[in-house]
């Protein structure tokens, strides 16, 4: 074993000795490596963050509600005319949910507009506002951080309150606190009950805490028709009575909007299981579009390692031989050619993950991103294993070599 470790550290020593006597052309070796490597590094952490980010997000759905709307998630296939001319969602058809549904924990409509928001001088341009109805907290899983949600009695009643996402409390509110204040809210005047727990965004895209909820009775009456699209937010008791509470609502929206036992579904029954797959499908694409490239970056530095690799071996046939002339087994000589291959590639590997990582930055700002110890680990690796491949066949010919005919290479 102390011979092992012996032949190890020695091929070390003489490998990092001609990468030091041959600096520049050691630094043009890695240059294919150094951009593999950032690419691979930079689609790593891209992959992570984004699937950080939509774990984060679908979390946010529930596992246990199912969302009734107009049109289904994921791929639309050919249908897309046929789903745009059917009937909206109405109220109405959360109003049979809530009231035939045995299954049901909660049932929640739900819709949204654009509006601006000012208190006092203070002015939030583009806000969504949520009209909804008083049970959003049960079916969203958001929390409040302080006030309370509007409740059944001022949601029915239609009363001009809100609640509002912490991002519109800061700033309105930078200084006082919200609750109490009246607001206007594309020009209508409503109190402020309460502000949301910091929620992020979805996806890594749409603000969730740019946001305020008013009853949806008040948003139809101020902001858009009764007869508007909806969503609706259907809780079920359990996970595991999700499909029974599927296959129920369905029954109770198909007789709440007259489809004959032949006719299909006008209406779409989403939940979180869909967005999973759809995003599983585009994230496989994405990813084995990125290592193609990746790996064509590394090919090409691959085969600019085992170009220079043969070049030290032809100039260093002559100190081969001596090395094998005084006892130097095969092995040895492979050993010492593959360490130093692999040396090369990485230290080009640590030079792409130092220059990703700023880069990793500056994208996270558009996307989200995300570089753990296990992106670092993998391009290290792969760094490693390009290497080891790369100068096999030039380390393989140098254990072959002569002694006899390399003592006499000039």
């Amino acid at each position: 074993m102390k011979f092992v470790f012996d032949e190890f550290k020695e091929g070390m020593a003489i490998a990092f000795a001609a990468i030091r006597a041959n600096k520049m052309r050691s630094v043009l070796t890695t240059l294919g490596i150094v951009i593999g490597i950032v690419s691979v590094t930079l689609m790593g952490t891209a992959i992570e963050g984004l699937d950080r980010a939509f774990n984060k997000s679908i979390a946010m759905l529930g596992s246990d509600v199912l969302y009734i709307q107009k049109w289904p998630w994921g791929d639309r296939g050919d249908d897309w005319w046929i789903i745009k001319n059917r009937k909206d969602v109405r109220i109405k058809q959360a109003k049979d949910i809530e009231k035939y549904s045995e299954l049901a924990k909660a049932v929640n409509p739900a819709t949204g507009a654009m509006r601006n928001i000012k208190y006092g001088q203070k002015l939030v341009e583009n806000v969504i506002v949520i009209g909804t109805g008083s049970e959003w907290l049960e079916t969203s899983g958001a929390t409040i951080a302080f006030g309370r949600f509007f409740n059944r009695l001022e949601g029915d009643g239609g009363r001009p309150v809100c609640s509002i996402g912490s991002e519109v409390a800061a700033n309105l509110f930078p200084n006082e606190n919200p609750v109490g204040k009246v607001i206007k809210i594309g020009g209508y005047a409503y109190r402020v009950l309460g502000v949301f727990d910091k929620q992020g965004s979805f996806l890594g895209l749409q603000s969730l805490d740019n946001r305020v909820y008013i009853p949806i009775n008040r948003f139809f009456q101020e902001f858009m028709s009764h007869r508007s699209d909806i969503q609706i937010m259907v809780k079920a008791k359990s996970v595991a009575d999700l499909e029974n509470t599927k296959e129920e609502v369905r029954g109770i929206l198909r007789k709440s909007r007259g489809l004959e036992p032949k006719e299909p579904d006008d209406f779409a029954i989403n939940q979180q299981e869909l967005l999973i797959q759809t995003f599983n499908t585009i994230g496989g694409v994405i990813a084995a579009v990125g290592l193609f490239i990746t790996g064509m970056s590394l090919f090409v530095g691959g085969i600019g390692i085992m170009n220079i690799m043969f070049v030290s071996v032809t100039e260093r046939t002559r100190e081969i031989g001596i090395r094998k002339a005084i006892g130097a087994p095969r092995r040895t000589i492979l050993l010492q050619f593959l360490i130093e291959s692999a040396a090369l590639c990485l230290i080009g590997g640590i030079i792409g993950i130092i220059i990703a990582f700023p880069i990793s930055l500056i994208i996270d700002t558009f996307l989200p991103t995300a570089m753990p110890l296990s992106v670092v680990a993998i391009a290290l690796l792969v760094s490693v294993i390009v290497g080891v491949i790369s100068g096999f066949l030039p380390a393989y010919r140098a254990s072959r070599l002569d002694p006899v005919d390399a003592l006499r290479y000039e």
